[in-house]
């Protein structure tokens, strides 16, 4: 009842939807690039500086493209930025043939990604009562597993029934149409911030958003650690689906974790809330260095996601909060870009060590990570102190 009182509140079901249709081609682009090149006749190097680029084009442009929408509003930003990415995906799709052209529209797609995910959190105080707007945080974060989940499927789908490049110009068409249903409803049209920012450093002058956001580069990097660690484990032992099932089992993990944080309501500070759930986190990737059987590895999985959403969940109000006036949309933004991050750097690093240890120590150093983000939280939680309450430094009019 709780979650359908949420979704019937005007506007919310909407910006919901057009939200998430918007960010799948986040979670087609790298196996949509991958298949695309590799069925072109390109290498794994190539694939693996297309995807790379694209994820870092996307970590430097989200902020910038945050910094716009604080100072401009969100509708033209949220529209333009759509059309110039789904542009980068086209090129792409007709030229993968092109080192330059591929590497060129790799930047272009992922820089100008439309920055939907900072601009729905950024709306949500003035969408919900204050008493559900934890709620809409968990709702936010649980529908975006299933995103990550959906986005990969239906690229395999489409690869099997055409050409690869098809895949690329649903990824273009979803991010239009979901920018275009999200900017065109009331609230995004009218969503401005009540102070225009002019400090260089933005929501990063605050020292308790900057704890937060090292806090959750090491929840990134144990999740990237982990993505890697599932397809060598899947090499060396057998399990049902291989490394997409465990992906999906923590996936679902965080769905769960996330549709019952949200239910709960749990009545305690968000920063000890934070430092708990950071810990439990911990706990499960340590579960994950033991490196269980099958049956064990694939409860881990789901182990590994149950802390992760409910964490985020905690992280959006605080980011809200944290944030110094009139950049709560860059904030949220650079929390997307440290997440993204922190996942780049854990796959990169838990490579390295596969290619020259063992399954253990690859997951021991995800583990270390997302400690070591809980340690910031519980040695620095008294430095998360709200800069103004939620939702004060933007307005619907």
């Amino acid at each position: 009842m709780l979650y359908l009182r949420l979704l019937r509140r005007p506007y919310v079901t909407r910006l919901l939807t057009g939200s998430l249709i918007g960010r799948m081609p986040g979670a087609m682009a790298a196996l949509a690039i991958a298949l695309t090149l590799r069925e072109a006749g390109s290498g794994y190097r190539l694939v693996g500086v297309a995807t790379g680029v694209f994820a870092v084009a996307g970590a430097v442009g989200g902020p910038l493209l945050g910094r716009l929408v604080d100072r401009t509003g969100q509708q033209r930003v949220l529209i333009v930025s759509a059309v110039v990415s789904g542009a980068g995906y086209a090129l792409l799709a007709v030229a993968p043939g092109s080192a330059y052209a591929i590497v060129a529209g790799a930047v272009v797609a992922g820089a100008a990604a439309p920055p939907l995910e900072p601009c729905l959190r950024a709306l949500w105080p003035a969408l919900v009562d204050k008493d559900q707007l934890e709620s809409a945080y968990a709702v936010d974060a649980g529908a975006q597993e299933v995103m990550f989940i959906a986005g990969p499927l239906a690229v395999a789908g489409v690869a099997a029934l055409g050409p690869a490049p098809l895949a690329l110009w649903l990824a273009a068409g979803l991010g239009l149409l979901g920018s275009v249903v999200m900017a065109t409803a009331e609230p995004s049209r009218s969503w401005r911030t009540e102070v225009r920012d002019a400090h260089w450093l933005g929501p990063l002058r605050s020292p308790g958003l900057l704890l937060l956001l090292t806090a959750l580069f090491g929840a990134g990097w144990a999740v990237g650690t982990f993505n890697v660690f599932s397809v060598a484990y899947a090499e060396a032992h057998s399990v049902p689906g291989g490394a997409g099932t465990l992906m999906a089992l923590s996936a679902l993990g965080a769905l769960l974790g996330a549709v019952t944080y949200g239910a709960l309501g749990w009545a305690a500070a968000a920063r000890h809330k934070a430092v708990l759930l950071a810990s439990g986190m911990a706990a499960t990737y340590w579960l994950v260095a033991l490196v269980p059987g099958p049956a064990g590895a694939c409860l881990v999985a789901v182990g590994t996601g149950v802390f992760f959403a409910p964490l985020l969940t905690v992280a959006f109000g605080l980011v809200g909060e944290l944030a110094p006036e009139g950049t709560v949309t860059e904030a949220f933004a650079w929390l997307v870009t440290l997440i993204g991050g922190g996942i780049a750097a854990g796959s990169a690093v838990a490579g390295l060590l596969l290619a020259g240890s063992t399954l253990t120590a690859a997951a021991a150093v995800g583990a270390c990570g997302v400690t070591a983000g809980a340690l910031v939280l519980a040695f620095a939680h008294s430095g998360l102190t709200a800069n103004h309450p939620a939702g004060e430094a933007s307005r619907v009019s």
